[in-house]
């Protein structure tokens, strides 16, 4: 009865209960440890001055850069169910290191070291986000990718949903700093379910018309950035990612300046952004609920790749008109529910008909180095444009062509996509 139920509301066949609950135990594990973690991460860098935050982006730019051949040379020499594993607990070793340094920094120290835990979060977001989604298109077919991608990030909504409620609950009564050893476990726990997980995918049981032989990509360690500047279709999937980003960044630092001027206690803006990804977080379960797993099916990849560009475009006429808290909020909130329960499995869905060296390689240049340069450039024309004067109002009337034309691309994504599939269809026997 309740599998019938959940494959009513979701897509879900029978068959693909197991593997999808355990993915979306994995995302849990994921997204929850990083919403955690996430809130620390923003009134830290506000703690350091709101016009540190460009200089922040480019370090995160510059860290993305050289760590993608390092990444490179992982993929190469591990299987995916090694060194996933292994990046994984590299960073739990990260989060014990600044756990143990802020127990014992403060004053000045204690600010650089928020800044240098402002861009490790950004970049560990990126690389935990990234793989998994990579795991995620390794493991499904197309047409399991469109059914069942939006019901497996419910399993992350709900995990950021109680990350940010972990935070919001727990900040004043533990501490700030107590809060990421609880991600440390989390990132453990996703771990053995990406253990388990392996075994279910070599055995066919997401994908039973194809089984895993070898797992291991190859080519050159910089084989990701020659391949994604050698295929049209990854250039797309590139422009797409780097115009969200640029818009996104945009709106995260008219956030910071209308934030910044309208609370000024610091334990008070950690529980603003808390009770923000709280509220994004519920609007994208019921969206994943009652929307995700049938919208995508029916109307296609690249008709749903236009719905978030074109709920920008009116958002930011919005904040141009009024530049104010309730409506920045309001903005975020929608903007970010439709992001992560429509667009971002409608987007991995596009990794599903790619050889595997693009699923790792080429797809963690695009999450990371390609998103923080759209990061990268949207902060340096933010802080260009402020200078100049012109103010928040106006610089939201610059980000609405930049987000008409992040719309025209997600078109273009969708008709490459449906050529690319059935090209692979007549050649696959």
């Amino acid at each position: 009865m309740i599998h019938k139920l959940l494959g009513k509301i979701t897509g879900v066949r029978d068959e693909e209960i197991g593997v999808a609950l355990l993915s979306c135990a994995y995302f849990f594990c994921v997204l929850c440890g990083y919403y955690i973690l996430r809130p620390l991460r923003e009134e830290m860098g506000l703690a350091g001055g709101v016009n540190t935050l460009p200089q922040l982006y480019l370090v995160n730019l510059g860290v993305m850069l050289l760590a993608a051949p390092v990444f490179g040379l992982l993929v190469n020499r591990f299987k995916t169910r090694a060194f996933i594993p292994a990046v994984y607990r590299f960073f739990m070793l990260n989060m014990v290191m600044f756990f143990v340094l802020a127990k014992f920094m403060s004053g000045s120290a204690e600010i650089t070291l928020g800044r240098i835990f402002y861009v490790w979060v950004s970049v560990y977001n990126m690389w935990a986000v990234s793989l998994f989604w990579a795991f995620m298109a390794d493991g499904y077919d197309l047409e399991r990718g469109k059914r069942l991608f939006g019901f497996i990030a419910m399993g992350g909504t709900v995990g950021a949903i109680i990350g940010a409620s972990i935070t919001a609950g727990l900040v004043d009564v533990i501490g700030r700093v107590n809060l990421i050893l609880i991600s440390v476990v989390l990132l453990e726990l996703a771990v053995r379910c990406v253990t388990r997980l392996s075994r279910r995918f070599a055995d066919g049981a997401a994908r039973p018309d194809w089984r895993v032989t070898d797992d291991t990509a190859r080519g050159s360690f910089l084989s990701g950035i020659t391949t994604t500047f050698r295929s049209p279709y990854l250039l797309g999937i590139s422009a797409y990612l780097f115009l969200y980003s640029l818009s996104s960044t945009f709106l995260y630092f008219e956030q910071a300046h209308i934030v910044g001027a309208a609370v000024v206690e610091r334990a008070a803006r950690a529980a603003l952004f808390a009770r923000i990804d709280l509220w994004v977080n519920l609007l994208t379960l019921a969206l994943q609920i009652v929307v995700a797993g049938r919208l995508i099916p029916r109307v296609g990849v690249g008709v749903t790749l236009t719905l978030l560009p074109l709920l920008t475009v009116a958002g930011f006429l919005v904040l141009g008109w009024a530049p104010v808290l309730v409506v920045l909020v309001i903005f975020q909130v929608v903007r970010r529910a439709g992001n992560y329960a429509l667009i971002r499995p409608a987007r991995e869905t596009l990794y599903t008909i790619v050889p595997i060296e693009q699923k790792y390689k080429a797809k963690s240049f695009i999450d990371t180095f390609v998103y923080r340069g759209g990061d990268a450039l949207g902060a340096g024309v933010f802080d260009a444009l402020i200078r100049a004067g012109l103010g928040l109002a106006g610089i939201a009337f610059t980000a609405v062509p930049i987000a008409a034309a992040w719309g025209a691309v997600g078109l273009f994504l969708g008709a490459a996509q449906q050529r690319l599939a059935a090209r692979r269809q007549e050649t696959t026997p």
